[in-house]
């Protein structure tokens, strides 16, 4: 049996976490990374080596990117300050530490800004998550970009090294859903020197280290897991791939999809090709994604001192923190290969687990807190149950481009033991000061049923009561494009779980998660998902409607209709009238989504489904709460100046400031109400 190699570079096999040790501080006098001047100050410290900026606010904890990484660079001996959130109307807050020693480390958050912001209707989200009190306007649309302009504005001839899920999934030609177009590599557009894509834990420590030995920023071109934009008088690496270009991809959609297919051809660390994808004269170079980390690297990140604290600067609460701040992360990275999830893409397919050791001495850490109750709220990753999971022939794993090792079929080569994942649980429960360990990352249920032990387990001590599961679809067709298992699979774990529940004594229900508008689903497939839902009595609270993210496969299904692998066309609910009603069908039985649901039985032909039958899922006459929507609808569109909602930046939002206040076209604030458009003009109508 060959063994692969892990935390590589392509020059050497050293591993740059490797001389990292993780201090042990007692909980009470541990410090976040400063903030402001003042604490830079108090540490002794007379200037920076790396200042992080990011559209987060600043939670210590290792839930979260910038807390990770900042902890790393700490153990290694380097400086570190945080910019969380800064003003980005002008440069003050990134001087306010002074010239950073080696470089600015620029992120949009942990997650991409426009989904931050926007919802799959484009419409404004009311809160953010991840900023003090779920306030939104904290940061700006396409935050990579502006803090990359201010950061050279602030400190000229200062190396950017820009990361996290956004400048990661927007590395080359990418389709962009707010603006409805392909948007070139954020590289040309941010600007930065190098984009760090994927998880970046060894790859900053190593470019910190060698710029700090007098490296310069090209130097560092040849590293795994970065891109990098070429001059137009440089040649790229004669080694490369090449894919469609950016004009090529924007005059045909086709070509888009090809360029979709090639680059997730090449996400293996052990057999990805080096690409090149031109920018008119421009040639954007994405090296191989680096290789995965070692147990021994993952228990040193986990063992750094975090606080587990929000900085102490924050008055308010922050969404993300109160959701995840009894978790404990056991694993990284998602072999499942789902098309509309960016995990795989960013976090890469092979499994990264931290050992047994690690994380129950994490849990023995966690009851030393004076806020903890005893109850662990989820110990997972991407997916609960894909604990030290891996290829059990490596020689094979090397060569393999499988885009999922568990759609159509588990891969035979796939190890699905869940034993370690038994034992860590069984351990963690019994931890003194543990009171209950929940699971709320989502199962894989193909894997968890090949194991009735683990699904005792589970079912007896792991559950208070709801198990959330995304079965996503009940069509074969649209389930086939997400590259998740038959609706058949989620009914036999259905009725595994309940029988287990019964057993002992438990009356826990299940809550699956579907989602509307996905590539493939039309308004019959969303008709079947809703008869199923009234068979199974399942009434989802919450509606997941398909956002195209960022160089995800389905993204390219949804702009080019087609599917990228296979070249067959893809039905598409583009328009905003049409995925309302895939919205309304998956909750048909909400009195206020009558009309929708009557307008999509007609539209589809099933009217058989209006009326008494018990197989019908409206009656034949509008309910009270209905009629009352839609009476409030139509008044509010015959009072003058009454708006539904706002559109930032659009034409007809700085059109209406211009006509009002004579001040000319202005850029409109997200948090803050603006004339937005009229409800009862044509367009808005035909929504």
């Amino acid at each position: 049996m060959i063994q692969l190699p892990v935390l590589n570079n392509l020059d050497t096999a050293e591993d740059p976490l490797a001389t990292l040790v993780a201090r042990e501080v007692p909980l009470d006098q541990r410090r976040p990374l400063p903030m402001s001047r003042e604490e830079m100050e108090a540490r002794g410290w007379d200037e920076i080596d790396i200042v992080f900026v990011t559209g987060d606010a600043y939670i210590d904890h290792p839930s979260f990117a910038t807390a990770i990484l900042g902890r790393v660079l700490e153990a290694a001996g380097f400086r570190v300050g945080i910019v969380s959130q800064p003003d980005w109307q002008n440069a003050k807050d990134w001087q306010r530490f002074g010239r950073p020693r080696l470089f600015f480390a620029i992120s949009a958050g942990n997650m991409d800004s426009m989904i931050n912001h926007y919802t799959a209707n484009r419409k404004v989200r009311n809160d953010d998550a991840y900023s003090p009190g779920g306030r939104i306007g904290l940061r700006p649309d396409r935050a990579t970009l502006a803090y990359c302009q201010r950061s050279r504005q602030a400190y000229k001839g200062v190396p950017i090294i820009a990361g996290g899920v956004e400048a990661s999934l927007r590395r080359l030609a990418h389709y962009d859903y707010w603006s409805d177009k392909v948007r070139r590599s954020i590289l040309l557009d941010a600007k930065p020197d190098l984009v760090v894509f994927g998880m970046g834990e060894d790859i900053i420590l190593e470019i910190a280290r060698r710029l700090e030995a007098g490296e310069s920023v090209k130097d560092l071109r040849a590293l795994r897991g970065v891109a990098y934009a070429m001059g137009a008088s440089e040649t790229p690496p004669e080694d490369a791939l090449t894919i469609p270009s950016y004009e090529a991809v924007c005059a045909d959609k086709h070509t888009f999809a090809e360029a979709t297919k090639l680059t997730h051809n090449e996400t293996n660390p052990y057999n990805a090709r080096r690409l090149v994808q031109w920018h008119d004269r421009q040639a954007v170079v994405v090296n191989p994604p680096r290789f995965p980390i070692s147990e021994a690297a993952m228990d040193t990140i986990y063992a750094l001192p975090y606080t587990r604290q929000p900085h102490p600067s924050y008055r308010e609460p922050i969404p993300a923190f109160d959701m995840i701040k009894d978790s404990v992360t056991i694993m990284r990275g998602c072999f499942g290969g789902c098309t509309f999830c960016s995990i795989t893409a960013h976090q890469g397919r092979i499994i990264q687990s931290r050992s047994q050791d690690s994380i129950l001495q994490e849990v023995r850490d966690m009851t030393r807190g004076e806020s903890f109750k005893g109850v662990i709220s989820d110990i997972g990753g991407p997916t609960a149950n894909m604990y030290q999971m891996k290829c059990t022939k490596p020689e094979v794993e090397a060569i393999c481009r499988r885009q999922s090792c568990v759609h159509p079929t588990i891969c035979k080569l796939l190890g699905t033991d869940h034993g370690p994942l038994i034992q860590l649980m069984k351990d963690t429960r019994e931890t003194p000061g543990i009171k209950k360990v929940l699971v709320a990352s989502g199962i894989r249920m193909d894997l968890a049923r090949r194991s009735p032990e683990y699904m005792r387990e589970l079912t007896q001590h792991h559950v208070g009561g709801l198990l959330k599961v995304a079965p996503e679809h009940t069509d074969a067709k649209v389930l086939n494009l997400m590259r998740k298992p038959s609706g058949d699979d989620f009914e036999r774990f259905s009725e595994q779980f309940l029988a287990e529940s019964k057993k002992v004594g438990k009356k826990q229900h299940i809550v699956p998660y579907y989602i509307a508008s996905h590539p493939g689903s039309d308004l019959h497939a969303m008709i079947d998902l809703a008869l199923f839902l009234k068979r199974t009595g399942y009434r989802p609270d919450q509606v997941q409607d398909f956002i195209p993210a960022p160089m995800d496969v389905a993204t390219a299904m949804f702009y080019a209709e087609i599917d990228p692998f296979t070249k067959k066309p893809v039905h598409i609910a583009r328009h905003l009238r049409d995925r309302k009603l895939q919205r309304a069908l998956m909750q048909y039985f909400k009195p206020e989504n009558y009309f929708e649901v009557r307008r999509a039985l007609q539209q589809a032909g099933r009217t058989d489904l209006i009326g008494g039958g018990c197989d019908c899922l409206i009656a034949s006459k509008p309910p009270k709460e209905a009629i009352e929507k839609r009476r409030k609808k139509a008044n509010a569109q015959l009072v003058e100046g009454k708006y539904v909602h706002t559109i930032p930046g659009s034409k007809s939002a700085a059109s209406k400031k211009k006509k009002g206040k004579g001040k000319g076209k202005q850029k409109q604030s997200r948090h803050e109400p603006g004339p937005g458009y009229r409800p009862d003009t044509r367009k808005a109508r035909n929504k």
